[in-house]
């Protein structure tokens, strides 16, 4: 398949455009280029008119098919509340790939989503990586099963067990809750790692919790640390920097306040949502202007909708607001796409319009943060949907 006479924008390490380009492609993207290359030879090709063609938006936290669309308590499957620390429960066991928000985020150009538990825990489990298209299997939908892993800090873990009088009800608690088991599963990977040093040492018996974290604990995966006020941003730098943690911000809501220690820190930030109110008092410094501001300082960030707070399809127009409020135009693309794919870790098959890398885009007439503005078409895995 080849679809040609396209702007094409790749984001690729180099940023190469494409005024009047070509993609050919299956599943995966096979050749990309100048249309003076293009090799048309078969009867499947499709000429873009002239329009856009971005890489497939990423939303790089959301709960799509997680609190169920207009279902109420019996899709609400976003918070475990009955235990404040659950490291072992997977996004891939509550994610339900057949809610019409999926559609909805495939019809804005939204072709993956970073979706897991609600912020109810301190620590809450694994989020993963799912295409918005596709089976209606879960499992054949997975970019990657295992791709972060939720902490909360701040406010919502402070509300929801206040309400059952239960720990924790501070901030404090909230942090000695994550450490306790933290330190609980370090102690678990001694033994285990002695274990396969030493198959004579004995193993330890098998905890489900600890047994989750450690790839955390390896650095296999990052922590994705839900924070707004500066605070809680800072506490879980703490706690990253106790257990040598691999770190994303979520949210940060006060970031740009403190960009000067993120940027020292290294620490990447996934903002939004963007198009909202100031719904708590954590959020007080809430701003459009967070996101231009943390390209400034050369902070590396990602735009999210944090589907249901805000509906998915709005991740092309919160990248708009974003830019109203002093972002770039090409920052905000990658905001939602190559920049999201690198903080999420799946930048190795999507983000970016390269060869070997899935064949997901999306085509605008016009500029893909325009409100007036909806894809042409959009295509996931080489799929037309």
């Amino acid at each position: 398949m080849i679809i040609y006479n396209a702007k094409i924008y790749t984001l690729d390490g180099e940023n190469t455009t494409y005024d009047n380009g070509f993609i050919e492609f299956s599943g995966k993207i096979k050749a990309i280029g100048h249309m003076s290359d293009c090799p048309l030879t078969t009867d499947k090709a499709v000429d873009a008119g002239g329009a856009f063609l971005y890489p497939g938006f990423i939303d790089a936290h959301s709960h799509v098919g997680v609190w169920g669309n207009a279902e109420g308590f019996e899709g609400d499957d976003g918070n475990e509340i009955s235990d404040p620390c659950t490291p072992h429960l997977r996004a891939i066991d509550m994610v339900n790939p057949t809610d019409l928000c999926f559609n909805e985020a495939v019809k804005a150009g939204v072709t993956t989503v970073m979706c897991g538990p609600g912020s109810a825990n301190p620590i809450a489990g694994f989020f993963s990586a799912i295409k918005t298209s596709g089976s209606p299997r879960i499992d054949k939908r997975i970019i990657q099963g295992s791709t972060a892993m939720k902490f909360a800090f701040g406010e919502n873990p402070k509300m929801v067990y206040r309400e059952r009088s239960e720990t924790p009800v501070t901030r404090m608690a909230t942090a000695a809750i994550i450490r306790e088991q933290l330190y609980k599963a370090q102690r678990y990977l001694k033994s285990v790692d002695a274990h396969n040093a030493d198959p004579e040492t004995e193993l330890p018996d098998f905890d489900i919790k600890c047994d989750a974290l450690l790839p955390v604990l390896r650095g296999d995966i990052k922590v994705h640390a839900h924070c707004h006020r500066a605070d809680d941003i800072f506490t879980a730098i703490r706690i990253a920097e106790e257990f040598n943690l691999k770190l994303v911000i979520v949210h940060g809501t006060d970031s740009a306040m403190i960009a000067n220690e993120l940027k020292k820190l290294n620490t990447p930030v996934i903002i939004g949502p963007v198009l909202c109110d100031r719904g708590k008092p954590e959020m007080l410094n809430h701003s459009i202007c967070t996101a231009g501001i943390l390209s400034n300082k050369g902070i590396e960030f990602a735009i999210c909708t944090d589907h249901p707070v805000i509906p998915v399809q709005y991740l092309p127009l919160s990248a708009g607001l974003a830019i109203r409020g002093g972002l770039g135009a090409q920052n905000a693309l990658r905001a939602i796409t190559v920049d999201a794919a690198k903080i999420c870790g799946i930048s190795d098959r999507v983000g970016s319009l390269e060869i070997g890398k899935d064949a997901d885009f999306v085509l605008f007439k016009g500029n893909f943060y325009d409100v007036l503005e909806t894809p042409k078409s959009v295509y996931v895995d080489g799929s037309k949907v």
